[in-house]
């Protein structure tokens, strides 16, 4: 429904207006012929603008009208004088006309010049808001690492003051045994012990399962029914007509999962 009321809508289909054929007879002009070279969304319908065509075309008639004939030497100087005067007063409206549009594309031009400067300013505060972040971050982990290395340097000044006058101390057995964070149970890689090397020091090694002669051994000792398996398959709940409930088919699945 949607695709035909966007394809096949009056809005797409809709022409120009129909304007009948016409016959103008001998002898006279009619005014609505002035207004042929408008058409629907070309001038129609008339505004303002229009309205001040018409108004002038309408003037202009008027003044061919009361042109005086071309038959003396005054009329002609009189005729002369008022073409001239009108031409005047087209160039004024032509230089007025110029003037709007001027104005017209002006203020388009500042509007085009405001959006680029604010899409300009937009561009710029981003790119100095990540900067700042960029700046943020590295001075978080500058920050972390001045933190953790002055936790380092608080350690190894508190151990040195421990042993303050450099004395040799007797092991004591009994509180590196009590103590699960000391080097009986917990030795430090620095002092050259590494726990992956003998990863495998404390795994269950056992002769049965680790040897051929082993698993020979421990497959005679076991018993003959372990390796003949049987299965007793379920019997199925199923009604008078033979078919099976849709509960009875989830139990036996269920018991299979289960086993």
């Amino acid at each position: 429904t949607l695709g035909t009321q966007t394809d096949y809508r009056d809005g797409e289909a809709q022409t120009d207006p129909y304007s009948p054929e016409y016959v103008v007879p001998s002898g006279s002009v009619p005014e609505i012929l002035t207004l042929a070279a408008l058409t629907w969304g070309r001038g129609l319908p008339a505004g303002q603008a229009e309205m001040e065509i018409i108004d002038r075309i309408r003037e202009k008639r008027a003044w061919e009208a009361a042109l005086p004939p071309m038959d003396s030497p005054s009329n002609m100087a009189k005729r002369l004088k008022m073409m001239e005067a009108m031409e005047r007063k087209e160039w004024a409206y032509r230089e007025e006309e110029i003037d709007k549009l001027q104005k017209v594309q002006l203020e388009v031009f500042k509007k085009l010049l405001q959006r680029r400067e604010e899409n300009q300013n937009e561009l710029v505060a981003m790119r100095l808001y990540n900067q700042w972040q960029n700046h943020q971050k590295a001075k978080e982990e500058k920050m972390r690492k001045v933190q953790r290395d002055c936790a380092l340097m608080l350690r190894k000044l508190i151990a040195k003051r421990k042993n303050l006058m450099g004395k040799l101390e007797r092991r004591d057995i009994i509180k590196e045994y009590s103590d699960f964070s000391s080097q009986t149970y917990a030795p430090l890689s620095r002092i050259g012990f590494f726990p992956d090397n003998n990863s495998d020091y404390y795994a269950a090694k056992n002769f049965y399962l680790n040897t051929f002669a082993g698993l020979c051994e421990l497959e005679k000792s076991v018993r003959d029914s372990v390796f003949h398996l049987k299965i007793k398959a379920p019997k199925p709940k199923c009604t008078k007509t033979g078919y099976i409930k849709k509960s009875g088919r989830l139990d036996a699945v269920l018991a299979q999962v289960h086993q």
